[in-house]
């Protein structure tokens, strides 16, 4: 009896892991093609790891906090965590915008988000959808989100043209991009400040504002996105040279 007492909870808890890797889809048709856009006329950092720093670090800077704080996040919004990684912003998020917000955790490593998935189970968080992504793509719904945080992953964007392109339209009218980066070369996972301006600028997002962030956390840049109308045609985008692109 305690032998297929252990075998139907190895099974159930195979079923609940297999179910939540069922749930890591693309939410949303594809955006306009890559090669659509020009490159970037500098380096692309590998992707790593899933996460950059201890999560205790992190709180010890008040990272999730002065990020959600500058960014005006409140109960009750949709966050797009984009390139979710292990989750530290994705759970914080969940607990800020609670039962009647969400938060859209987004990667393009499958893994990532499978791993994720499990963690919020642990943690009962409910209000959290993932949402699998490609390098020019987010693949996420038309008008989901009130805002979107691309956290230390930014320089990881293989094709940021195409990339900020396909993430406008998920955007609500007045929502905000927070993009938190270090002021170094990608090649060394950051992004210049000034380039950074200059290929969002590119693809009509505007800025709003920049804040250094505690300790080593890098800068936190505001932008508002392209309106509908006004958007560039992809072959008007010209790629950014210049500061930085080693």
């Amino acid at each position: 009896m305690m032998a297929l007492a252990r075998a139907v909870m190895l099974l159930v808890s195979m079923g609940v892991s297999c179910g939540h890797a069922a749930d890591i889809r693309y939410l949303a048709p594809p955006g306009v093609p890559a090669k659509e856009f020009p490159s970037p006329q500098r380096a692309v950092a590998q992707i790593v790891s899933p996460s950059r720093s201890s999560e205790e670090h992190r709180d010890s800077l008040n990272e999730a906090g002065e990020i959600a704080r500058l960014l005006e996040l409140k109960p009750g919004m949709t966050v797009g965590d984009i390139g979710a990684g292990a989750g530290y912003h994705t759970v914080r998020l969940s607990r800020l915008v609670g039962p009647t917000g969400s938060v859209i955790a987004q990667d393009v490593t499958r893994s990532y988000l499978t791993a994720l998935a499990r963690r919020t189970q642990r943690l009962k968080l409910t209000n959290v959808r993932f949402a699998l992504g490609k390098p020019h793509d987010p693949r996420l719904p038309a008008a989901s989100l009130d805002a979107a945080i691309l956290v230390h992953m930014y320089h990881e964007i293989a094709q940021p043209y195409a990339f900020l392109y396909n993430l406008a339209p998920a955007l609500k009218p007045g929502a905000r991009v927070g993009i938190v980066d270090l002021e170094r070369p990608a090649s060394e996972h950051g992004t210049p400040i000034e380039l950074l301006r200059c290929e969002l600028s590119a693809v009509g997002y505007r800025e709003i504002a920049t804040h250094q962030l505690a300790g080593d956390g890098g800068y936190l840049a505001v932008f508002s996105p392209p309106e509908p109308g006004n958007r560039k045609a992809p072959r008007d985008i010209v790629a950014c040279r210049g500061t930085g692109i080693r």
